[in-house]
């Protein structure tokens, strides 16, 4: 499919992809697709105006009307998935098939906050005083930050909008500025649904294009109560104080040194397919991926025999192609991140098979994922590199491999391979797993929208989608209403004047 194509498909117009000052470049091929126009500090100082206003306007909205919203931005993305996920593929580089599954969750997301729309529900409370009632309320927050990485240009970006949408609150976007089209893609499928719907006010939607300039004025803002960002703990610890400051909120989604254990008893055919997918999906630049693989002795072997095995025969190339597993990584500066990666396990005593440039593909960064035998968990190992990295290493007793899977500085998925059922309960429980996820007998990546998204230590300990993750987008109120015609005080306390 040619780029040109693509980019018709999805929307894109000359005056998008010309006379900007932010080269768009595809990891495909290298191939510049687009020059688009960044904004200015002072543009995002006049898009919170906007949103406040807007969002003045829209949490007078009943809930369940600003629902129909992104009920009708879902139908939207149906009608656009291939078109968009082609988008995402160019632009990003993960395989088609990927790129697809993103749109998808963007539908997934859509779906679960219409529902939400007619439950944003707080709780009666019983008083301790006579003639009293209480309750628990919740109401619109205010504008909402969006700040989301080039790996997943779509889904977490919908995984907040849709969210925040029927909560009341409008939204600005800064998209990486290595995947500025799929924003501005997304924002005209949004317009489409507004359109349709015929009575919102302006500025529910804005996107901000541009570098750190941009989000210093969206996380210092006190006109911006929530700033939601995903990307590396590096920027965690940049966006987390500035919003701390000014006594803001953040859902922050950061690093992941994600780690599966297989035990003695697992179904080692479906612990392949787990371990392959899980690793080099994406080229290994997903927050989920799996880069810590903590074998029993008993099994090490065979496993990682049939690993290197699969590994040979990877189809690495053009992501848009049918058949392709592994697609190109980002930019050179990750193919760098990668070698060093591998050169630093090699000192520490690791093994590596695999790894360096993919012959015989025009283009782009692509690269042979890589396995590597590590002695133990040394300080490569406890590092997320944002590459794929397999790091492979032994264990005798579970709570060794517990150990080990928790002993990073990361937290946010996990897994284990076992039929034990003893294993696996003690890895779900308090005893195990200290992630923010946690599963048995699949993979740590492919979360679906049900289930809250985030983890713990230094993956930030946001959560997003499941079951409670609107309330980040709304204000918790207490109310006590007195219906009687006495005035007793709480605690017993007498005060008579």
């Amino acid at each position: 499919m040619a780029h040109s194509d693509i980019l018709a498909a999805a929307l894109l117009t000359d005056a998008d992809l010309k006379g900007g000052t932010l080269e768009v470049h595809s990891p495909i091929d290298g191939a510049l697709v687009g020059s688009v126009p960044t904004h200015s500090a002072g543009d995002v100082e006049a898009m919170i105006a906007t949103a406040k206003a807007a969002f003045d306007a829209w949490k007078l909205v009943p809930g369940p009307r600003r629902g129909e919203l992104i009920r009708l931005f879902g139908e939207e993305l149906r009608a656009a998935k291939d078109e968009l996920g082609a988008l995402v593929t160019l632009e990003c580089g993960k395989i088609l098939q990927e790129g697809l599954g993103e749109v998808q969750e963007m539908i997934d997301i859509c779906d679960l906050a219409v529902g939400q729309s007619r439950q944003l529900f707080g709780l009666t409370i019983a008083s301790e005083r006579p003639g009293h009632s209480m309750r628990e309320t919740w109401h619109p927050l205010g504008v909402t930050g969006v700040i989301t990485a080039f790996n997943f240009p779509v889904a977490p970006f919908a995984w907040n909008f849709a969210l925040a949408i029927v909560c009341g609150d409008p939204v600005i976007w800064k998209p990486s500025e290595k995947t500025p089209l799929s924003a501005i893609a997304t924002a005209r499928i949004f317009a489409k649904a507004i359109e349709r719907f015929g009575d919102a006010p302006e500025g529910l939607l804005q996107v901000a294009i541009g570098g750190g300039e941009i989000g210093e004025v969206l996380t210092t803002s006190k006109d911006v109560p929530l700033i939601s960002a995903t990307g590396s703990t590096r920027m965690g610890r940049i966006v987390g104080p500035k919003v701390a400051e000014r006594f803001g909120k953040t859902v922050l989604e950061l690093g992941g040194n994600n780690a599966m254990i297989v035990a003695p008893s697992a179904d080692l055919e479906n612990a392949v397919r787990a371990i392959v997918f899980s690793a080099v999906g994406t080229c290994g630049q997903r927050c989920t991926s799996l880069r810590r693989l903590i074998v029993h002795a008993d099994v090490r072997d065979e496993l990682v025999e049939r690993l290197k095995g699969v590994y040979a025969k990877l189809p690495i190339g053009d992501p848009l192609a049918k058949g392709t597993l592994v697609g190109p990584l980002i930019d050179a500066d990750a193919l760098s991140g990668m070698e060093k990666a591998l050169d630093q396990a090699r000192a520490e005593g690791g093994t590596v098979t695999g790894g360096g440039k993919a012959q015989g593909v025009a283009g782009g960064h692509y690269v042979h994922p890589a396995i590597v035998e590590m002695p133990g968990q040394t300080d490569i190992v406890r590092h997320e590199t944002f590459a794929p990295i397999l790091y492979v290493m032994t264990y005798t007793t579970l709570d060794e491999a517990i150990a080990l899977q928790n002993d990073v500085p990361q937290g946010l998925s996990s897994c284990i391979f076992s039929t034990d059922v003893r294993e696996t309960e003690t890895f779900l429980s308090a005893a195990g797993s200290d992630c923010g996820i946690a599963n048995v007998n699949i993979g740590p990546s492919g979360a679906e929208i049900g289930g809250a998204f985030g983890g713990e230590k230094e993956t930030g300990g946001g959560r997003e989608s499941g079951s409670d993750a609107w309330k980040a987008y709304m204000r918790r109120q207490t109310n006590t209403v007195n219906y009687s015609r006495a005035l007793p005080l709480a605690q017993g306390i007498k005060f008579e004047i």
